[in-house]
């Protein structure tokens, strides 16, 4: 596929996606590989509770577990082809002629994308109490995959927080400031501090496995 156009998460080998991105077009850009990386973190959550053996009163959390975790595999694979489509506008609108219609272009370019990334977040968010269960309580043979989970989940929450951030920022570019971005998007700006919080709760969990995951790493 010579296009990036054409180049989808759901129609492209892992090599046709990653050359892609490798690409610069931007479009996939950091967003998607964000989508991308939420979907590892929910695939490798989806493996490690199928090898999981459910103790007493547990199985109904089990395949609760998969259960989201496949859904949200799904679901990130889609949000990392809005976010390309989203980069695309983002594009465009800051290559046209300098005046009000390519003001008006950034501010929509730029809010949606910062919408497109805080969605990716809040659905990375609710992934993190599924993994914090199996570190857990899930196969003890698996925790390595536990941790890297962690880390694919940690990568996609930094870039939907950085982005959305970003995109926010961008919006100076048509003539406001960021106290006037705060006050416009109130929602969105609040996101950033939600993802920041989420980073340190994954950072947390993720270091209380370690000595399990990594044992020749420690004193």
């Amino acid at each position: 596929m010579s296009d990036s156009v054409d180049v989808t998460t759901q129609n492209s080998t892992v090599e046709e996606w990653t050359g892609a991105l490798a690409r610069a077009v931007g479009s996939p850009g950091g967003g998607a590989g964000a989508g991308v990386m939420l979907a590892m973190a929910a695939s490798l959550t989806s493996m490690v509770a199928g090898y999981t053996e459910a103790g007493d009163g547990q199985q109904t959390h089990v395949d609760n577990v998969l259960s989201r975790a496949e859904e949200l595999r799904k679901l990130a694979l889609h949000l990392a082809d809005e976010d390309a489509a989203a980069s695309r506008a983002f594009g465009a609108a800051f290559n046209l002629e300098k005046g009000p219609e390519r003001d008006k272009a950034i501010r929509e370019a730029s809010v949606g994308a910062a919408r497109s990334s805080a969605i990716l977040g809040e659905h990375a968010l609710e992934a993190i109490d599924d993994l914090g269960w199996l570190a857990e309580h899930g196969n003890s043979a698996l925790i390595a995959d536990v941790v890297v989970a962690f880390g694919a989940l940690r990568a996609a929450l930094t870039g939907a927080r950085t982005n959305v951030s970003f995109d926010l920022g961008t919006l100076r570019a048509s003539g406001a400031t960021l106290d006037e971005v705060r006050e416009q998007h109130p929602q969105l700006w609040a996101t950033v501090q939600k993802l920041d919080a989420a980073i340190e709760r994954i950072d947390t969990s993720a270091a209380a496995v370690d000595d399990r995951a990594a044992p020749t790493d420690s004193d």
